[in-house]
């Protein structure tokens, strides 16, 4: 195991030499969503100088960066007569650079700053006839890129290379979670997107995740299958009823009216009709398939809930990120001589200097093992009451 952990200043500048006698690391990278970290360290004046507000730990692992991102709560302290005598304990928490841009919302208009935007409740930001990467990486460029304004830019950030994926689609948003947005537009063509650290700079792209089904295996017999949880329960929708159109509230003219569109799974053939609506208020019509697409992501989270979510750990036939990554397709091979496949959620590192290092990865619906579900839920509830202060 070969783990050095360094800390640097928002500009990438390395402050102070590595931290050392440091204990139970744990760094959790996600699909398209910002990692998760933390670590124990003695509480040393210099390591305490060093973890303020403002910087960043990067986690390298085999002289590769696996995490780097912000100190997201840079000390929790504690000392005592026992365990932690002097000069105490501090645990920090720390994200990736994804956690920078998911803080950010799409302005409407993002060459005007917040104050100036146009004062009429149906301003959106519409990007179309652009394939998915495109849109990710224009939304991103414009709110916390090179292209917004001063303000708003993210010390550092810069777009990476063209990746060439995705298909033409449109997606229109209004200041909804800068992550949301992208979420949005990579979902159909199933695209992943990331940040990583490369010299001085912190590169945000979009990437195709790979169909490893063929040669990523996991399986109690090969031994890189740890625990595996199945569940089948009944759908939360299976018609989507997309609104759109403009406010209701105000007067009907045929250029204010709303547009309906019905999305279904077919799912009630098997269970039950179960409705829902969903609002697109701000999307005229589905000329271009915003209304459908809404209605197509929508039943991404209201399907039969059929989830499989398993734990797998790294043999040396097999390792994350060397021969698979986030979002890849992979094949689990279940104790009941089932096979099925999913994507790659969830990586995890985890390491003591005693006890050597982990990586285990989350295959699967990830909302049995981590907190996604309750994420999602907050996500939601800002969306929603971002649609009601919109309007």
């Amino acid at each position: 195991m070969s783990i050095q952990l360094l800390v640097t200043d928002r500009n990438l500048n390395v402050l102070g030499d590595p931290l050392h006698g440091w204990t139970d690391l744990k760094a959790e990278i996600n699909f398209n969503a910002p990692a998760s970290g933390s670590v124990s360290l003695p509480a040393h004046p210099e390591y305490m100088e060093l973890l303020q507000p403002g910087n960043r730990l990067v986690v390298i692992r085999d002289r590769n960066i696996w995490c780097a991102g912000p100190l997201e709560e840079p000390q929790n302290y504690t000392w005592d007569l026992q365990g932690n005598a002097d000069p105490g304990t501090v645990t920090v928490q720390f994200s990736d650079d994804l956690a920078r841009v998911a803080g950010y919302l799409t302005y409407p208009e993002p060459a005007k700053t917040f104050t100036t935007q146009t004062a009429t409740s149906d301003v959106v930001r519409k990007l179309t006839t652009a394939n998915s990467e495109v849109i990710i990486r224009t939304l991103v460029n414009e709110n916390c890129g090179p292209g917004a304004l001063a303000a708003r830019r993210i010390t550092r950030l810069a777009l990476d290379t063209v990746a060439g994926v995705g298909t033409n689609r449109t997606v229109s948003t209004r200041f909804e979670p800068l992550l949301d947005a992208c979420r949005t537009a990579a979902a159909a063509d199933g695209l992943g997107f990331r940040t990583r650290q490369v010299g001085d700079q912190v590169l945000f792209g979009v990437y195709a995740p790979a169909d490893l089904t063929k040669v990523a295996r996991f399986s109690r017999g090969l031994g890189n299958l740890r625990s595996v949880a199945f569940t089948m329960a009944a759908p939360l929708a299976t018609q989507e009823l997309v609104q759109g159109g403009n406010d209701p509230a105000q007067e009907a003219t045929p250029a204010n009216r709303r547009a309906y569109v019905e999305v279904s799974s077919g799912a009630a053939a098997d269970w039950y009709r179960v409705e829902k609506l969903v609002d697109k208020t701000g999307v005229d019509d589905d000329s271009a398939g915003e209304l459908t697409q809404a209605g197509v992501l929508e039943l991404g989270n209201d399907n039969p809930q059929a989830s499989l979510s398993t734990v797998t750990v790294d043999t040396e036939d097999l390792r994350a990120g060397r021969d698979f990554w986030l979002g890849d397709r992979v094949t689990v091979a279940l104790p009941t001589g089932m096979e099925v496949t999913d994507i790659v959620q969830t990586i995890r590192l985890e390491a003591t200097p005693d006890g050597g290092e982990l990586v285990t990865s989350v295959i699967g619906s990830s909302d049995k093992t981590t907190t996604t579900a309750t994420v999602r839920l907050v996500r939601d509830l800002a969306r929603r009451l971002g649609r009601l202060e919109a309007r």
